[in-house]
């Protein structure tokens, strides 16, 4: 299977800087936006965001992300509203199960493919911030929300194909659920989550597993599991991963980037956010954090690399994907085939900011994408006039 690239959509607002009100950094850590205006901040508008999707479309990513939670406008009523804004690019909604009806979920995603011609994807945040969850009033315990979790999966695609559908669980109960006029095509469900009672749910359900950034051994680990938890359930999965991008025509121009992305974190804020980050329930996002050993302090960027262009710098100060491809065009193609071999056909990715980042991308990773012969079209072969 080739590859399908994804792009990110910053609902949270955008920067050049890791730092600033944007999607994954702390509460405790988020500057204001009176302060990060000063540092190029992008708000989050109607427009921005039809850029940053319209961008995507033209470069030929397949989708975007876009994600969920108080930091960032919701999901489905941004991307329903950049619809009219593009015509063939995917939005893959992030939302929380414990926070809407499953019926609802059903209705709304039926709804939006009927609006959409199809162009929905849906990724399940079970959530594993306390903090986060409560403003939502959901004070769940962890395992209590993966039950959760797998009773709504089961009610959403029970409605979608075995209406009326009843269910009757601990925690959802319903009759005769439906939807008016069906629903065409069903949306893939994406679906991440490294601790033990993620992987059974996700086996069951999921079209895709996500798994964060993490050298390549880790991640052949986690897809070996959810391979053989998968196989149990008479299923196969796809698997795609989420992580930064940031490619330059050398490694060194990339590396030097990077270097000034970390020359811009203040020592002072990267200690709040570590340990705002350290009291993160989610077990992938301790697996972002123990990348690094527990060391915070850096001089240079280079000793951030845990594995082969592989840098956790992004980690630092943002939690969720911590991780970044750096190196060449060339050198971050070569990575992004490594994970492919591994069995990764799935990749959402995203720089800063989000818009030229995308085209450093596009136009300088995918051509050697596509020479490996892993990603579109193969390119033209270079045609050489004969001699008289």
């Amino acid at each position: 299977m080739g590859l399908t690239l994804h792009w990110f959509l910053p609902t949270s607002g955008d920067s050049r800087s890791l730092v600033g009100a944007g999607q994954g950094v702390p509460g405790a850590v988020r500057g204001g936006l009176k302060d990060t205006l000063s540092h190029g901040f992008r708000e989050p508008t109607i427009d921005y965001l039809a850029d940053v999707a319209r961008t995507a479309e033209q470069l030929g990513f397949e989708g975007v992300l876009t994600p969920t939670g108080t930091f960032c406008e919701d999901a489905w009523l941004t991307t329903a509203a950049l619809l009219r804004e593009t015509s063939r690019l995917k939005f893959l909604v992030a939302f929380r199960p414990g926070v809407i009806n499953p019926v609802l979920a059903a209705q709304m995603a039926a709804a939006y493919q009927r609006i959409s011609d199809g162009r929905l994807m849906i990724n399940v945040v079970t959530g594993g911030e306390p903090r986060e969850q409560a403003r939502f009033g959901d004070t769940a315990a962890k395992a209590e929300r993966y039950a959760r979790t797998e009773e709504f999966l089961a009610v959403l695609r029970g409605t979608w194909n075995e209406a009326p559908f009843d269910f009757d669980g601990r925690h959802f109960r319903v009759e005769g659920a439906l939807v008016s006029g069906g629903i065409s095509p069903t949306p893939d469900i994406y679906f991440g989550g490294s601790s033990g009672p993620a992987g059974p749910v996700a086996a069951k359900h999921a079209d895709v597993y996500l798994t964060w950034g993490e050298p390549p051994e880790m991640v052949r680990e986690k897809i070996t599991w959810m391979r053989e938890l998968a196989a149990e359930q008479g299923r196969t999965l796809r698997f795609g991963l989420r992580i930064h991008t940031l490619s330059r025509d050398t490694s060194e121009e990339a590396w030097g980037h990077a270097q000034w992305l970390l020359d811009g974190l203040d020592p002072a804020t990267v200690a709040k956010a570590q340990a705002a980050l350290h009291a993160s329930e989610s077990t992938g996002q301790q697996r972002m954090l123990a990348l690094r050993g527990g060391r915070t302090s850096y001089t240079s960027a280079r000793e951030l690399e845990v594995a082969p262009n592989l840098w956790s710098g992004v980690g630092l100060v943002r939690g969720g994907a911590g991780t970044s491809l750096v190196g060449s065009h060339e050198e971050v193609a070569d990575r992004i085939e490594d994970y492919h071999r591994l069995g990764v056909d799935e990749f959402i990715l995203s720089g800063y900011p989000h818009v030229e980042e995308a085209y450093w991308f596009a136009e300088g990773v995918m051509p050697h994408l596509r020479r490996k012969g892993i990603y579109g079209a193969a390119p033209a072969p270079d045609w050489v006039a004969a001699s008289a």
